[in-house]
């Protein structure tokens, strides 16, 4: 069947889901120190983002939120934001974090700093990476996977229905009412999931008012709505076929047009919907999920019909030619969609995307080994049975000449006994004829006694002849080779449903990763903006006393080879800005054997910083963070931090 093939590269247009757009530029510029107050914020991102209702928020050194303006895009241009700020800001650093959704209908977040007069110590924590409400994302996103999953199982049992024509369809209403069912139910779920998962706020604002009718509003609340109406024509089309033996030509086409739909609702919402060709990638994630769905749920309806004996082998091969045909449209528009997500080979291992592609592909690996598997089961079962049959075929054409033969013989025999009677007649109509002269008063009742003592003798040669037996036409049992393969080919079968499942979750974490030629352009676009890449790292520590406990905020800018400048903040365990008699960070390389390279600190009076770090090989470097709260407590920590060239 080659079914494995399947996932190469998939998916089902499926967007990331922390984002296809990346942040381009800031003004002020990151990590950047300003004579006055500006009069706003933009930010400008690789695509076209929305805004929600609180997209900016701006933290002043004493961590106390500034009053902001209202925020909007820049005039003209649907990848830039701005919002205004007050007039005066007062002098010291200023961290901004912000939110918006990104054209794929994915939210994006991060955060900066910039400096009023002097760079300050700051209460403000500069958060290292988005910030999402977990639980919130964790059923936004077991939402989603049931969504894909459940689709698959509609759209891939009706054309395994439509396509393989089974004799016995009624064991596939089960899987068609559990994938309709589970559709409609995880559609509404993301529907009202939505507003809080934007946001990244709790599960408990999925009833806000205001939060619903910002979905309504959106591109991908829309897409929501629309699903679910496709999913209710397609219900209603599936009612209106049940109980006939096959489906109408017009009902092959509305179906195929619903089909469709429903994949636009994912493509027209989601990844293949922002970023380069975005046509021809709609096309391709259309067509890349529909062949899913039609390898994916016909793999379902097939292991749900294996078990009983009476499916025909007719039925594996229609759909192992289907499969083929999926297989053809999986391959082309995966590697497409791959192209478009890496931009580079080198992105398969210097990025997280392509790193976790390699692991699908990996799975995709025992895909089309089981796929082989079931190949070569059908093709072992196809020809038992055609050899099996053959021998039957050639008893019934004996069966069916001896019937002509002995049909023949009855014809035969029945014309000899016509002639014989001619004769009889001929006869006895000579006695009558004589005796009718002697004795003309004989009665008319006893002439006609000849003719009913004749009936007798030309019926019974006629039921003489024996009538032979029709085949009977029931369907003969499987025999133990037969019954041998299709207990082979059900487990083979099952093994593909299995290992599918295990690139459906590689897919969703795929689509959840930032996309290589994002990632590159993003990069690319800051360098040459003058806007600095800085690495912001996060290091808890816990001294095992009450009140020695907190983290350090280390920002090395701009993280990249060569001279660094660094700055690390201690918290308290209240969050709340703490100073320590000594703070020691130093860096290790440990694949080049290099270092530890001591930064240096100086206390500036409230925060540690050092003017010069250099660091002289791009790579993962191992920063050693040392605390010492007291005289005879201290503590070490060791982070991974990448420098990059």
């Amino acid at each position: 069947m080659l079914l494995g093939t399947v996932l190469v590269l998939l998916l089902l247009g499926g967007g990331p889901a922390s984002a296809h757009a990346a942040l381009r530029s800031t003004d002020p510029v990151d990590g950047s120190v300003v004579k006055n107050s500006p009069r706003s914020i933009t930010l400008t991102f690789t695509e076209s983002v929305g805004l929600l209702d609180d997209s900016f928020r701006l933290l002043d050194p004493e961590n106390q939120r500034v009053k902001l303006g209202e925020a909007g895009h820049v005039t003209g241009r649907s990848d830039s934001v701005r919002v205004k700020l007050p007039k005066k800001l007062g002098t010291g650093t200023f961290t901004v974090a912000w939110r918006v959704v990104s054209a794929d209908s994915h939210p994006v977040s991060g955060a900066f700093t910039f400096s009023v007069g002097k760079a300050s110590p700051t209460l403000a924590v500069l958060p290292s990476d988005a910030t999402e409400d977990p639980a919130t994302d964790g059923l936004y996103n077991i939402g989603r996977y049931l969504a894909y999953i459940a689709a698959a199982l509609l759209v891939g049992t009706a054309a395994f229905v439509a396509v393989c024509r089974p004799p016995d369809t009624r064991p596939l209403r089960r899987p068609l009412l559990i994938g309709g069912w589970t559709l409609a139910g995880s559609t509404v779920f993301l529907f009202f999931l939505r507003a809080p998962y934007e946001a990244g706020t709790g599960p408990a604002g999925a009833l806000d008012p205001s939060g619903l009718l910002r979905t309504v509003e959106g591109r991908p609340g829309l897409a929501l709505l629309a699903r679910l109406l496709l999913l209710a024509a397609a219900v209603a089309l599936l009612l209106r076929q049940r109980g006939r033996p096959e489906p109408s030509k017009a009902a092959l086409v509305l179906g195929a047009v619903l089909a469709v739909g429903l994949a636009l609702t994912w493509a027209g919402a989601e990844h293949a919907s922002a970023g380069i060709q975005v046509p021809l990638a709609m096309t391709s994630s259309v067509l890349h999920l529909l062949a899913m769905a039609v390898w994916l749920g016909g793999l379902v309806a097939l292991l749900t019909l294996l078990p009983r004996a009476s499916v025909p082998s007719r039925v594996v091969t229609r759909f192992s030619r289907l499969a083929g045909i999926s297989v053809t449209v999986l391959v082309v528009t995966g590697v497409y969609q791959s192209w478009r997500g890496l931009g580079s080979v080198s992105a398969l291992t210097d990025t997280t995307y392509g790193r976790v592609l390699l692991a699908k592909l990996a799975a995709v690996t025992v895909l089309l080994a089981a796929g082989a598997w079931s190949r070569a089961t059908v093709t072992r079962q196809t020809k038992v049975t055609t050899e099996r049959t053959r021998p039957q075929k050639e008893r019934t054409e004996q069966t069916v000449g001896t019937e002509e033969a002995v049909e023949e013989t009855a014809v035969s025999t029945e014309s000899q006994v016509v002639k014989a009677k001619v004769l009889e007649k001929a006869t006895v109509g000579g006695t009558s004829a004589r005796e009718s002269a002697e004795q003309p008063t004989r009665d008319s009742g006893e002439q006609a006694a000849p003719d009913s003592a004749e009936q007798p003798v030309m019926e019974s040669p006629e039921h003489s002849v024996p009538q032979p037996k029709r085949p009977a036409s029931a369907e003969p049992r499987l025999t133990p080779a037969e019954s041998a393969h299709s207990r082979a080919l059900r487990r083979s079968v099952l093994l593909e449903v299995a290992v599918s499942v295990v690139v459906l979750v590689l897919t969703t974490i795929l689509t959840g990763t930032l996309p290589g030629r994002a990632a590159a352009e993003a990069a690319t676009t800051q360098q040459s903006a003058g806007l600095p890449v800085a690495s912001v790292t996060i290091v808890p520590f816990d001294l095992g006393k009450p009140g020695l406990r907190g983290k350090v905020q280390v920002t090395l800018d701009p993280g990249t080879v060569g001279d660094n400048t660094l700055q690390a903040v201690v918290y308290g365990p209240d969050g709340g800005f703490v100073t320590v008699p000594e703070l020691r960070i130093s860096f290790t390389l440990p694949s080049q054997d290099v270092g530890p390279l001591d930064a240096k600190l100086v206390d500036k009076g409230g925060y540690w910083a050092s003017d010069k770090v250099s660091l002289p090989i791009e790579g993962i470097w191992e920063m050693k963070t040392t605390i010492r709260a007291t005289d005879i407590d201290q503590v070490s920590v060791t982070k991974d931090v990448q420098i990059v060239r």
